[in-house]
C-alpha cells in the first residue's frame, strides 16, 4: 500500500481551471487515436476498413472502463491511481506509434492507452469533485469538458510534425509524453487517503457496495439521461465529410475541423453552461438537446454554401461541447458529500455518455447513406428531439410525484 504524497483530505486546491486537467490524457489520447494514427495508416496505404476496425477496437474501454472504475476506490488512493494510468496511458500510445506497423498489435496497445485515459478521468471526477464542494462543481464540469477538448486539439496540431520530425524513437516517445503533462497537477493536488473500511473488506462486500450505490434512483435516472440520444450530436463525426456539397475546399475544411472545432468546443464548454444558470443542469442538459436538433432541422432547408458549412460544423460542435460540460456537473451532482465510492460513481456515469455517440453515430451513417445529407439531418435532429421530448415528459412526471408524495 502506498501513497505519492499524503495531504489531509480538507487542505486547498489548485485554481478550478488547472482541475479541468484531470481530463487532459483523455483529449490528448483521443486525438492521438482518432486523428493521428488513421492519417499515418493512410499515409501507409492501409485499408480503409482495416482503419476502422483498429479504431473499434481501441475505442471499446469507452464503453467497458466503467468495469474497472470501482478500483479506484479500493485500497490506493485516487491520486495513486491516477497517476498510475496515467502513466500507462502514456506507456500504450508511445508503443502504439513505435509499433505503427504490427497492426495486430496496434489496436490492443491503443486500448490499453484509452482504457488507462478514461480511468484517469474517473479517478480525477471522484476526487476533485468532492475536493471543490458541491459549489464549484459547475465550473470543474465546464474546465473537465474545455481541456478535454483543447488538449485534444492541441494534440491533432502537434502530433504528425513532432512524429515526422524527430529521429526514430524520438517522435513516438514524444507522443506518449504528451499524456503525462498534467502528472505535476496530480501528485501535488491534495488527495484524502483510500477509504480504510473498503480497503479492508473483501471483494464480495465490496461488490454489495458497488451495486448500492449504481442501484440509487438518482444514478438510474441520470443513466437513463446519459444513454439516450439527447445530446449525442453524431453529426459532428459527419459533416466534415460533406465538405464539398457545401462547395467548401479541402483547406477551409480542414481549418475549420482543426482550429474552428477546437475554439467552438472550448466557448461551448465554458459558456454555454452558464447560460440558464437558474435552471437545474438536467433541464439544461435536456434544452440543449433541443436546440441542437432545431438547429440540425434548420440546416435542412438552406442552401449550401461555405458559409453555412462552417456554421454548420462549428455550431454542431459548440452544442456537443456544451452538452459534455453540462454532463460533466450532473455526474459531480450525484456524488453528495463524502461518498467513498465518487470514483466508480463518476465512471459508470462518465462511461456511459459515450453509448450514444456510437449508437447514433450508426444510426447517422445509414441515414445518410440511403438518404444523402439532407436525410441524415433529419433523421438526426428527429430522433434527438423525441428523445429530449420523451425525457421532458419523465422528468416532469417524476417531479410531479415528488411533489404530490411531499404534500400528503
Amino acid at each position: 500500500m502506498f501513497n505519492f504524497v499524503v495531504v489531509p483530505p480538507r487542505s486547498p486546491h489548485p485554481p478550478i481551471w488547472l482541475l479541468g486537467l484531470g481530463l487532459w490524457p483523455l483529449g490528448v489520447n483521443g486525438a492521438l487515436l482518432l486523428i493521428t494514427m488513421p492519417q499515418l495508416l493512410a499515409a501507409e496505404h492501409t485499408p480503409a476498413g482495416r482503419i476502422a476496425a483498429i479504431t473499434s477496437m481501441a475505442l471499446a474501454p469507452g464503453f467497458i472502463s466503467f468495469l474497472l472504475a470501482p478500483l479506484l476506490d479500493w485500497g490506493l488512493s485516487r491520486r495513486t491511481w491516477a497517476v498510475i494510468f496515467t502513466l500507462a496511458t502514456g506507456l500504450g500510445s508511445m508503443a502504439a506509434f513505435l509499433f505503427v506497423s504490427r497492426l495486430g498489435l496496434l489496436p490492443w496497445f491503443f486500448f490499453a492507452s484509452n482504457l488507462g485515459a478514461y480511468l484517469v478521468s474517473a479517478a480525477c471526477g471522484g476526487w476533485f469533485g468532492e475536493l471543490v464542494g458541491r459549489e464549484k462543481q459547475g465550473a470543474l464540469g465546464s474546465w473537465l469538458a474545455a481541456v478535454n477538448i483543447a488538449s485534444g486539439g492541441l494534440a491533432a496540431i502537434v502530433a504528425i510534425p513532432l512524429f515526422r520530425d524527430l529521429p526514430t524513437p524520438l517522435g513516438a516517445i514524444a507522443l506518449g509524453g504528451l499524456n503525462l503533462l498534467a502528472l505535476p497537477l496530480l501528485i501535488t493536488t491534495p488527495c484524502p487517503p483510500a477509504d480504510a473500511r473498503l480497503a479492508r473488506e473483501g471483494f464480495a462486500a465490496f461488490a454489495r457496495d458497488v451495486w448500492r450505490i449504481v442501484k440509487r434512483p438518482i444514478v438510474l435516472w441520470t443513466l437513463l439521461l446519459f444513454i439516450s440520444p439527447a445530446t449525442a450530436f453524431a453529426l459532428t463525426n459527419s459533416l466534415s465529410g460533406f465538405a464539398a456539397e457545401f462547395h467548401t475546399s479541402e483547406a477551409m475544411a480542414g481549418l475549420l475541423g482543426g482550429t474552428g472545432v477546437t475554439l467552438a468546443g472550448i466557448l461551448g464548454s465554458l459558456l454555454v453552461p452558464r447560460l440558464g444558470g437558474g435552471l437545474r443542469p438536467r433541464v439544461r442538459y435536456i434544452l440543449l438537446g433541443l436546440l441542437g436538433a432545431a438547429f440540425s432541422f434548420l440546416l435542412i432547408g438552406l442552401p449550401r454554401t461555405p458559409a453555412l458549412f462552417g456554421a454548420a460544423l462549428l455550431g454542431e460542435n459548440l452544442f456537443q461541447a456544451a452538452a459534455f460540460a453540462v454532463s460533466n456537473i450532473i455526474a459531480l451532482n450525484t456524488l453528495g458529500k463524502d461518498n467513498p465510492l465518487a470514483a466508480t460513481q463518476f465512471g459508470l456515469l462518465f462511461a456511459s455518455s459515450s453509448v450514444p455517440l456510437t449508437y447514433m453515430q450508426m444510426i447517422d451513417g445509414a441515414a445518410f447513406a440511403d438518404h444523402g445529407l439532407q436525410g441524415g439531418l433529419f433523421v438526426d435532429a428527429a430522433i434527438t428531439a423525441l428523445s429530449c421530448l420523451a425525457l421532458a415528459l419523465v422528468l416532469w412526471g417524476f417531479r410531479a410525484a415528488v411533489r404530490q408524495a411531499e404534500a400528503i
